[in-house]
């Protein structure tokens, strides 16, 4: 396990220096559509073992005396209150935190540009927001046969319509809480507004996935496609780059069919298309950060196979429907793997069948599994939390760890005073119990200590957990998947 495979100093170089090449090539400004995870882009990190969550953000600091940051954010959106899946915030908070974190950089947040405004209440309230906190706000507008009407979008009755974004640096940065903000449209109203202006500037893309130089059916650019199942993003070798130089490259359905649009949105702006291929637009450098192919591809394959699981997790939520599913296994024949590969999963369930009850599995940094049973005192996931802190701080297992008697306080208080059914310790309850021994037992000192040994860690339950045990396996940085069915047949879980 967390064998290296990529070289994230040397990614970070190359990164930096191709948008500096990309910001000459257009004569000193440049507009860069920021798509993907700028923070915490764990995805990445898995099936590009080395590449750390923050690459994306770090890169943009070594640029931050050249940057600005714009962020975009769609007012149906706001709306309709939407959603992070991820961090279960609304896309308009998101954008709060989103400031925040880039100032915590030390980069530039410019403004905020709403788009497909029309006028909503709520819109309006939340641009009076954020200008009472100091933040300028620009409105952009649906326009009528967006994408495809060239000649009306690239008009002062489409582009021109909208509010011009006021930018002082070389480099602006346009970048969204999720998909579908209008980064794209964004960037190409700003280049209107420019050239009618007379000021050159230019466009390009940063996506890090699909990976344009390597192959399509590689285990990375696979696993981009099962992270995107819901989307339904088909990555694809680009007819427009190989026709124009010879050289397979790969990129995915959208921007290739969005491309034929784009070069005549482009030819109408600034007199010709800089570009001949989606390929060309972006910038991304990532394949050269690739050291250890095999340990790459082998990452990716267990990424597949827990998108598998996440995504079954999501049908029987309701969540996800069985077109997804059915895409994801498709890709796991691809990559030649099933549901084997990943070892947690059948210790986890033979640990259940075993013993009739739910049961947890964790793959240690050695490799060793250890697995946990459902107890009176214990969850199946405390226990084998505190079974790998055993074996992790070389304790016998028949040590208690935590005495009973400091146990049952827990569960009075859980079940006699707030409301729980359930007496058994989730996994937050477990690690505060065992925090609190270790301020006078050296043995719970030493297993707390080996906390940091969990993060990368591979872990499988026989059921859905609750969302508190799964935030805390998400906070150890513990990859988890679980089988897709409930330990009660109830129709609400908590």
């Amino acid at each position: 396990m967390n064998r290296v495979g990529f070289d994230n100093d040397k990614y970070l170089k190359l990164q930096s220096e191709r948008i500096k090449e990309r910001i000459e090539q257009f004569g000193g400004k440049l507009y860069l559509e920021f798509g993907g995870k700028l923070f915490d882009d764990f995805h990445a990190s898995r099936v590009l073992p080395g590449f750390k969550p923050d690459s994306k953000i770090t890169m943009l600091s070594q640029l931050k005396e050249h940057a600005e940051i714009v962020i975009v954010i769609n007012a149906e959106d706001i709306e309709k209150n939407k959603v992070r899946a991820d961090l279960g915030i609304t896309y308009d908070m998101d954008v709060l935190r989103l400031i925040d974190a880039f100032r915590g950089y030390g980069l530039y947040v410019g403004s905020v540009c709403l788009t497909r405004f029309n006028s909503q209440p709520s819109v309006i309230a939340y641009q009076k927001k954020l200008e009472s906190l100091g933040m300028k706000v620009y409105r952009h507008y649906t326009i009528p046969g967006y994408p495809s009407d060239i000649s009306y979008i690239v008009s002062d009755e489409g582009f021109g319509k909208n509010e011009y974004i006021e930018t002082s640096r070389s480099l602006v940065v346009v970048t969204a809480p999720g998909p579908g903000s209008g980064k794209m449209a964004t960037c190409l109203s700003q280049l209107y507004h420019e050239y009618k202006r007379g000021i050159k500037a230019g466009y390009a893309k940063y996506e890090t996935f699909p990976i344009w130089n390597i192959p399509l059916k590689h285990p990375v650019n696979l696993a981009y496609e099962a992270a995107t199942a819901d989307l339904n993003d088909v990555n694809m070798i680009d007819p427009f780059h190989l026709e124009a130089y010879g050289d397979t490259t790969i990129n995915y359905n959208r921007d290739v069919e969005i491309f034929p649009v784009l070069s005549a949105t482009f030819e109408k702006i600034m007199g010709e298309c800089p570009y001949k291929s989606p390929t060309d637009m972006g910038v991304n450098m990532a394949g050269y950060g690739i050291v250890d192919d095999e340990a790459v591809r082998e990452a990716a394959k267990q990424e597949i196979i827990r998108r598998y699981y996440n995504t079954l997790c999501l049908k029987a939520q309701g969540n996800a429907d069985n077109s997804q599913v059915l895409k994801i296994e498709l890709l796991m024949k691809q990559a030649g793997i099933t549901t084997e590969n990943r070892r947690v999963v059948s210790a986890a369930k033979v640990k259940a069948e075993m013993t009739g009850e739910p049961a947890a599995a964790i793959e240690l940094p050695d490799g060793q599994v250890i697995t946990g049973r459902t107890s009176s005192l214990l969850g199946a996931s405390s226990a084998m939390l505190l079974n790998a802190l055993k074996v992790l701080a070389g304790i016998d297992d028949a040590v208690e760890l935590i005495a009973p008697e400091t146990i049952d306080p827990i569960q009075d208080l859980k079940t006699q005073h707030l409301g729980n059914k359930n007496p058994r310790l989730h996994t937050d309850e477990i690690l505060i119990a065992l925090a609190i021994c270790a301020v006078n037992d050296e043995l719970a000192r030493r297993a707390m200590q080996q906390l940091q040994k969990l993060k990368g860690c591979e872990v499988h339950s026989s059921v859905i957990l609750s969302p508190v045990d799964t935030n805390v396996f998400r906070k150890l940085g513990i990859n988890l998947t679980c089988e897709p069915v409930y330990q009660t047949a109830k129709l609400y879980h908590k």
